[in-house]
C-alpha cells in the first residue's frame, strides 16, 4: 500500500511536538525484525517523548506506559510514512502497513495482551479500535478519529454526538446553595468510574440549567444539554451513545443535563436506561427518570425557593384558594421536592370542590407517592401512637421532643438562616437509641414518626451487612436513595451488627468493615430526613462514631413507678376488664415490650373464655412470658394475685 493511500493528511502545526516521538516509534518498530528492545525499555523511552496532548489523554483516561505506547503507535501510522512502513516490514507484507494486536503486545507489553483486552482502558473508552483478523494476534489496530484529532489539539464535538448533545451558552453562574452542594458531592467522588446525579426536577428547565451551569463553572466543567426525546429507540444505540458521551466528557471536561418532558413516559424511560449506563456528573430536569441502578444522588437544599411557588401554582391551576391554604403549603414544599408534573398529579388526586383540610390531604398523598422503592427495601411500620403512649424519664422525653422540633424547623434554620450554605455535612438529623431490649426504642421511633406525620421504615442492619466487598455500601445506598424523595424516618435496628465491626485495621477485611461504617456515617450526616439507630450495646461502639450523632438517647430499664404507668397505658379503652391491681402488676420486673406482650396474651386468654380480663388471666400470661424469657417466675410477687 502506498504512503499516499495509507497516511492521513499531516496537520503540520499540531505534529511539531510529535516529531521526536514519531522518529523513535519508527526506530522501535523497525528494530522488531532483528534485535527488538525489551518492552519496558521501549515504552519508557516513548513515554519520555510523549507530547503534551498525549500526556493529557493519558492522565484523563488513566493510561499506563504500555497503553500510551500502543496509542502512540496507532496514531503514528496514520501520520508518518516511516512508522507505517516499519509496521509493514515487521509483518513481512508491504500491504499491511498498520499495527496489529500481536505487534503491539510484542513491542511494548512483553507479550502480555491485557492492555488490549475487551475490558481494557484503550477499548473501554474506544481510544483504539480492534478490527477482526485471521486471529487475535493479526487483528488490526486503529485509533478513533476523534482521538486522532485530540492528539494534535484539534478540538470539536464528536460528530456522532452532533444533533443530540448541545453545548450550553454560559449564563448567570453565581453559585447558590444547590450548586455548592452538587459541586461538593462531585469533588468528593470525582473519578472516571464515578457518577453524581443531581435531580433538578423540582425546578423549571431554565432554572435547572442555571443551577447546572453555576455548578459547572465552580468545577471548571463545560455543560451540555441532551433532550430525552432525541435518544435512540434502540437499546444498543443508547448504550453506544452513553460510551461516546463518557469519553467526550473526559476529553472536554464536560457535564450533561438531560431534559425529560413531563408526561412523556416513553422518552423518560429511555432517559432512565441511558442514565443507568453512563458515568460522570449528570443533571436531570423536568420529569425524574425511574433509575434502576443505584447512583450517588445529590439532594438539593431543603425547600428550594421555587418549591413553594410551584406548589402554589399547581394548586391555583385547579381553582382559586384562600391565602391561608396557600401559606400552609410551605411545609409540604420543604418535605416533598417533587417535579412540577408530580405536584400537578398530587393536587388533581386530592382537590375536591368544597372539601376542607386540603393541606393535610396533600401531605398524605405525597407520603403515599414517595414511598416507591422503599417499600421493597424495608419494613414500613404503621405508627398509630402518640406521646401519651411513651413512658420515659423527663430528660429522655424532652430530648425526643427536641428531635421532632429539629425536623420540623430544619428548612427554616438550614435555608432561611443560612446553615445550609456552610455545607451539607452534619446537617442530617441522626440519633442513637440505646438500652436493653423492650425499653421503648422502637416505640419512641413510632411516636416521632406519628408526631411528624412521616412514614417510618425499619431497616435490619444485620441483613444489610454482606461479606462481599462493596455490597454493604450498595445495600445502604439503595435505602438512602429511595428514602430521599419523602424524607421518611429511618430506623436502623441492631446497629451493633455494623458499628461493632469498626476496629483497628489489621487486614483488608478490617479496612472494608471500617469503610462500611464510614459510608453509613456519611449518608446519615447528609440525609435530609431523620435517621435513628438502635443498639443494646452502646459500650461496644466507637466513640468517634458517637460524636458524629446529634442525639444519643438512653432508654433505661423501667423502675416500679414507670412500670405502673406502662400498665396504665397498655390496655385499650374498649377492653373489658375486672379487678386489675396495677400496683401488683408493677411488681413484675419486666420491660415495656414484655409488659405489652404479656397484656396481649392475657387478652387472648380472656377472649377464649368469653370473659373480661382478670388477674388470673394475667397470672397465666405472666407464667408464659417468663417461660419464654427462660427466667424463673417470681412467686413472691404473684402470691396474692
Amino acid at each position: 500500500m502506498s504512503r499516499r493511500a495509507h497516511v492521513s493528511p499531516l496537520p503540520s502545526a499540531g505534529l511539531r511536538a510529535w516529531r521526536p516521538l514519531l522518529r523513535e516509534l519508527a526506530a522501535v518498530v523497525a528494530a522488531r525484525t532483528d534485535a527488538p528492545p525489551a518492552g519496558r525499555e521501549a515504552r519508557a523511552t516513548l513515554r519520555a517523548l510523549a507530547p503534551p496532548p498525549l500526556e493529557r489523554v493519558a492522565e484523563r483516561f488513566g493510561l499506563n506506559d504500555v497503553e500510551v505506547a500502543t496509542l502512540a503507535l496507532c496514531a503514528g501510522t496514520e501520520w508518518d510514512g516511516d512508522v507505517a512502513r516499519a509496521c509493514a516490514q515487521a509483518h513481512g507484507d508491504p500491504a499491511r502497513a498498520w499495527p496489529t494486536h500481536g505487534l503491539a503486545c510484542a513491542l511494548f507489553a512483553d507479550g502480555d495482551a491485557s492492555a488490549l483486552a475487551p475490558d481494557s482502558r484503550l477499548r473501554r473508552w474506544r481510544l483504539v479500535d480492534v478490527a477482526p483478523g485471521l486471529g487475535v494476534a493479526e487483528a488490526r489496530l486503529s485509533v478513533d478519529e476523534r482521538i486522532l484529532n485530540v492528539l494534535v489539539e484539534r478540538s470539536f464535538l464528536d460528530p456522532r454526538l452532533e444533533g443530540l448533545v448541545r453545548p450550553c451558552t454560559p449564563g448567570d453562574q453565581t453559585p447558590d446553595e444547590a450548586s455548592r452542594r452538587i459541586a461538593a458531592a462531585w469533588s468528593l467522588a470525582a473519578r472516571a468510574d464515578d457518577c453524581v446525579l443531581a435531580d433538578l426536577g423540582e425546578l423549571s428547565v431554565d432554572e435547572a440549567e442555571r443551577v447546572a451551569g453555576a455548578t459547572c463553572a465552580a468545577l471548571g466543567l463545560y455543560l451540555h444539554r441532551l433532550d430525552a426525546r432525541d435518544l435512540p429507540a434502540n437499546a444498543a444505540e443508547r448504550e453506544a451513545l452513553a460510551r461516546l458521551w463518557e469519553r467526550e466528557a473526559l476529553l472536554v471536561n464536560g457535564a450533561l443535563l438531560v431534559e425529560c418532558e413531563e408526561g412523556d413516559a416513553l422518552s423518560t424511560a429511555r432517559a432512565a436506561h441511558f442514565l443507568d449506563g453512563v458515568l460522570g456528573l449528570l443533571f436531570t430536569a423536568g420529569a425524574t427518570p425511574p433509575l434502576r441502578r443505584a447512583r450517588l444522588r445529590c439532594a438539593l437544599p431543603l425547600a428550594a425557593a421555587s418549591g413553594l411557588a410551584q406548589w402554589q401554582a399547581a394548586l391555583a391551576s385547579f381553582g382559586p384558594h384562600d391565602a391561608d391554604t396557600m401559606a400552609q403549603l410551605e411545609p409540604l414544599a420543604a418535605q416533598f421536592p417533587l417535579s412540577r408534573e408530580a405536584m400537578r398529579q398530587v393536587v388533581a388526586q386530592v382537590v375536591e370542590p368544597g372539601a376542607i383540610g386540603l393541606p393535610a390531604r396533600l401531605w398524605d398523598a405525597c407520603r403515599e407517592r414517595t414511598r416507591g422503592a422503599l417499600d421493597a427495601l424495608a419494613q414500613r411500620i404503621d405508627a398509630q401512637v402518640d406521646w401519651d403512649d411513651l413512658v420515659l424519664p423527663a430528660a429522655q422525653a424532652e430530648m425526643l421532643r427536641t428531635m421532632a422540633l429539629h425536623v420540623r424547623q430544619r428548612h427554616r434554620v438550614y435555608r432561611d438562616w443560612g446553615f445550609d450554605a456552610k455545607g451539607g455535612r452534619g446537617l442530617g438529623i441522626a440519633a442513637l437509641f440505646s438500652g436493653p431490649s423492650g425499653t421503648g426504642k422502637t416505640l419512641a421511633a413510632e411516636v416521632l414518626a406519628s408526631a411528624l406525620q412521616l412514614d417510618l421504615y425499619r431497616i435490619d442492619l444485620s441483613a444489610m451487612v454482606s461479606k462481599y466487598v462493596g455490597e454493604t455500601q450498595k445495600n445502604l445506598r439503595h435505602v438512602f436513595d429511595a428514602a430521599e424523595a419523602g424524607g421518611a424516618v429511618l430506623l436502623f435496628d441492631e446497629a451493633d451488627a455494623l458499628f461493632g465491626a469498626r476496629s483497628e485495621v489489621r487486614d483488608s477485611l478490617d479496612r472494608h468493615a471500617n469503610m462500611e461504617v464510614a459510608y453509613l456515617l456519611q449518608r446519615v450526616e447528609t440525609y435530609r430526613g431523620l435517621a435513628i439507630l438502635t443498639t443494646n450495646m452502646k459500650q461496644s461502639m466507637d466513640t468517634a462514631f458517637l460524636r458524629r450523632l446529634r442525639f444519643i438517647v438512653h432508654f433505661p430499664f423501667p423502675d416500679a413507678a414507670a412500670r405502673r404507668r406502662i400498665w396504665e397505658r397498655v390496655f385499650p379503652p374498649g377492653m373489658p376488664r375486672e379487678d386489675l391491681d396495677l400496683d401488683r402488676l408493677a411488681r413484675l420486673n419486666l420491660s415495656g415490650g414484655h409488659i405489652r406482650a404479656l397484656a396481649l396474651n392475657a387478652a387472648f386468654l380472656a377472649a377464649g373464655e368469653s370473659q373480661p380480663v382478670r388477674m388470673s388471666h394475667l397470672l397465666s400470661a405472666a407464667e408464659a412470658e417468663y417461660a419464654r424469657l427462660e427466667k424463673p417466675m417470681p412467686r413472691n410477687d404473684v402470691a396474692d394475685w
